[in-house]
Order: C-alpha cells, then structure tokens, then sequence
C-alpha cells in the first residue's frame, strides 16, 4: 500500500524536566505487534476520580466517587461529620453548613450527573457512629460521655422499613434508609456503587474517638454482611463495594489485627463474603475495593513526595508494580515479601479467583505523585492503560486538582485526546513487543473500523514506535499529550505499520482506520 504521511508541527513543554519535544534526530526503534483477534472489554469506571473539581479540570471522568476520612462520620439526616485525625477529631460543617438532609450527597451526585459522569460511588457509615453536631469545638472527648452527647448511632437497618424524608433527626441513623434515598434522587440511568465505609483497616488511628481498637477479621467482615445486606435489600441494582482497605499492612493482616492467625486478610475476607452469598441466596459484595498509594522511593524519597531526577524515574517505573513479575521496586513492601515483584493486581487477582470468582477489582484511591511534573503524566497515563489491560472494573484517583496538570493529561490521553472530545475504544487489543523499562503500548479498537494506541517513551531521549497492527491502516492521526494540552504529531502508515516518533518521556495519542 502507498505510504501515507501526515506532517505536523511537534511542540515541546515548557517544564524544567521536560526536554524539549523536537528531536534532532531518529531516537531507538522499539518494535510492537497487536492481535486484532484478541481483545477483551475495557470498563469505563476505571477512568475515575475523587471529588472531581469538573468545571476546573475539564475532563469527563465517568466515575466520582465521594469517600475518604470525613465520610466515615458523616450524618447524612444533617450534613454534620467528624474530622477525626485529619483535624482535631472535631465534629463541624465541613460537609455541608446547610441542615437540609442528604444535601451535600446529592449536590455531589448532581454534579457528577450534570457533567456526564454514569456512575457514582458512594459511602455508606458502617463505624457505627456518626457525628450528630456541627460545633466546631475541637476534640469531641472534651465533652464528658461525647459518644452519647455529640454523636448518633448508625444501624444498618431501619425496623420496619418505613423510609421517610426527611429522616428523624434523633436516635440511631439507618443505613438502608440513606440508601433507599440516595436511590430515589439519582437519575434513572446513573449507576449507584455503594462503598462499606472507608479504610476500616485504620479506624482506629482515623477514628479512634468512635472506633478506640482495630475490630479485626471477624468484627469488619461481620459489620460488611450486615450493611451489605441492608443496601440490598433497600436497593437491590445497586453494586456493593468493601472493604475499601487502605493498603499493603490492611491486606495482608488487616493492619496488625490479633485474630489475624497468619491469614491472609483479603482471601479471609473474600472468603467470608463468598460464604455470605451461600446463606442468603445472592451476592452481598459486588466489588473487592483496595486503596493504593506507592511506598516506591528513588533517591531516598517515596515517589508520592519527591520531585527530583531520582522520584521521577522510579515514578515512571512504579506503574510496573501493579502487574510486572519481573520487576523489583525500592520499597518496604517489597523487601517484605523478600525482595520479590509486588505484582499487586494479578496478586488480588489470583485471591478472587481462588476465594470469590466473580468479584469485581476496584481501586477506590490511588495517586502516583508527580502532579506537575513530566513523570506523573507518564505514570498516570501507564497506570489507566493497566487497569484497562488487566480488568479492572473501577479506580479514582485521590487528590487530583486543577493544578495537577500532568495527571489531568493523563486522563486526557484517553477521555479527549484531540481536544475535541474524541476517546478510545471500549475494547483492549493483546500487544506484545517493547521492553517494560523503556516503553508502553495499549491497543484499542472503536466502532466504524478504527484502530487506537496510546504509546508512552519511559526514556530520558527521543524513541520510535513500529506498530504492527495486522491489517492495513490509513488515514493516521497522532496526538502529543502535554502538560499544558494536546499538539499534533508525526505518524506514517506503512501498509499495516504504524511509524511514529516520540519525545523524551512522551506520551502519544494515535489513531487510525483499519482497510
């Protein structure tokens, strides 16, 4: 087939780590071959966030999720929550000053609906308190008997079922009843996800004032079976996540818990779910939800706080382990298992599969650092490509800002890659070839016969894609992804080659028609 070019003017970022986009000349060729015959579906809840700021970012993200600390305590009859360490363990309005019940749930929802997100993921209180005053005072335990004075019970279960709005605003606080609300609002077509509450492995640091001990295998996985039979049964379509554990030390041992017994926490909690499943008739947990943030360093510091040389090269490694079995990361995690790969997903996989088939993966929190700084759109862009790759069902991430423009680039080198609105496809293509250290390459294909990469260069110098795609392809365009945006590219058509140039640490949108 005649070889097709199309030219356009390659700009460069104007950051201090980022060389300059315009290479002066061919950099190495890494080789790649994708199997159109072999794809699988891509969930689009892993292109998530949480508490997006939509009008300041600019993005579509399709999932929001509305978690972390200050929801653990959040009474939702009015809008009063608890700080607990984040600040002082005080009870305040910072959810919301307004008492109209359920409000700053539903102007969250709204929001998402309003800018296009299809599902939400929200938390229900499951601690078994929340707060019942806006004070403001400081540390509720200056309040002689604060758990009675300044606090409500929450029971997953309202006697009865006589759901009312607005709720009483005296004795204990329902879980199914916030549920059934929350259900009643959201617009027909958006997906509700349910969250067992956030972090439970940490209550006890978090929250000490209504949680003082860690309530161990036995004490979460009996608290999850009783809210997530409560939220099914007041809303039987939503999906039920748990138990939102906030990393590798909740895992394994469910933060030191003294009922572990050398159990594996999640295979001990899957397990218990599945058995949950087995005496009720239908499944309780729809989604195993694990928070991670990288305990990777690079010159001495985690890569979640550096922002030198060293951070940004292990950062634009640390992608690799959420999946690579030949990869060792600095970290204590992986000294721990002995200087082994830490390999997090195929490692959560294989526990599912073995203890619960059918639970879905959800990384409730993640962030990999590096908001402004070339490495954190390369980390960020490798790490949306994984959970496409490897099945994940939903992810957000924490802490994204307007001012994070390299993860928001990122994001964008999937969800608006032109700048014009235009996404991948919905379908992940096998890839093989590259070199793990120095490359990536995800596949995808999108109704009306077109073909789309997303190709990042982990090399401090300029590096050449050939793409093999099987099939003959025309009508080539290439997005440069940037920190401040998106600039045209270079990419040639070769019969069924794909040739293109990227800069150093750069990440590249490609699209193209299949004959």
């Amino acid at each position: 087939m005649k070889e097709l070019t199309l030219a356009f003017v390659l700009v460069g970022c104007a950051h201090a780590d980022v060389p300059k986009a315009v290479p002066t000349a061919a950099g190495p060729k890494t080789t790649f071959t994708i199997d159109l015959t072999q794809t699988k579906p891509i969930s689009p809840y892993i292109y998530g966030a949480n508490f997006p700021e939509w009008d300041k970012i600019g993005v579509p993200f399709p999932l929001a999720r509305q978690g972390g600390n200050r929801l653990t305590a959040y009474n939702w009859t009015n809008n009063a929550s608890n700080a607990g360490s984040d600040y002082n363990h005080q009870n305040d309005g910072y959810m919301g000053e307004s008492n109209e019940a359920g409000l700053s749930v539903r102007t969250f929802m709204q929001g998402a609906e309003n800018h296009g997100a299809s599902a939400v993921l929200l938390t229900l209180q499951t601690a078994g308190y929340v707060a019942a005053d806006k004070q403001g005072d400081g540390d509720v335990n200056k309040t002689p008997n604060y758990l009675e004075k300044r606090f409500r019970p929450v029971l997953p279960s309202k006697p009865g079922k006589n759901y009312i709005y607005p709720p009483s605003q005296t004795g204990p606080v329902y879980m199914d009843e916030f549920a059934y609300w929350i259900n009643g609002v959201k617009k027909p077509g958006t997906k509700l996800f349910l969250d067992l509450d956030n972090e439970p492995d940490l209550w006890q640091e978090t929250h000490k004032r209504i949680v003082p001990k860690n309530v161990g295998y036995a004490g979460i996985v009996a608290n999850n079976i009783a809210f997530a039979k409560a939220a099914k049964q007041a809303v039987p379509n939503a999906l039920v996540f748990g138990p939102a554990s906030y990393g590798w030390g909740g895992y394994t041992t469910f933060q030191g818990a003294t009922d572990a017994n050398s159990r594996d926490f999640l295979e001990f909690y899957l397990a218990e779910m599945k058995g949950a499943e087995q005496k009720t008739g239908h499944r309780l947990l729809d989604a195993l939800d694990i928070h991670w943030y990288p305990e990777a360093k690079g010159g001495g510091k985690r890569i979640t706080d550096g922002d030198g040389p060293e951070s940004d090269e292990a950062r634009i490694q640390a992608p690799r382990s959420l999946w690579d079995d030949a990869y060792v990361e600095d970290s204590w995690i992986a000294d721990n298992l002995g200087h082994k790969p830490i390999r997090l997903i195929p490692r959560v996989m294989e526990k599912i599969d073995s203890q619960y088939p059918g639970t879905r993966l959800c990384m409730g929190e993640y962030n990999f650092g590096g908001g402004t700084r070339q490495s954190g759109l390369v980390a960020q862009a490798d790490v949306l490509g994984l959970f496409g790759r490897y099945g994940v069902f939903a992810a957000c991430n924490w802490g994204i800002s307007p001012k994070d423009t390299a993860e928001i680039s990122g994001y964008r080198t999937y969800l608006n890659f032109d700048g014009k609105g235009s996404q991948v496809g919905n379908q992940s293509v096998k890839v093989t070839g590259g070199s793990a250290d120095q490359s990536s390459l995800y596949a995808f294909v999108k109704q009306k016969g077109k073909i789309q990469l997303v190709a990042i260069n982990k090399l401090n110098s300029p590096q050449t894609f050939d793409v093999d795609c099987g099939v003959s392809v025309s009508g080539a365009r290439s997005f440069i992804q940037t920190l401040e945006g998106q600039t045209s590219g270079i990419v040639q058509a070769k019969g069924t080659h794909l040739v293109f140039e990227l800069p150093a640490r750069g990440v590249v949108t490609v699209e193209a028609a299949r004959q």
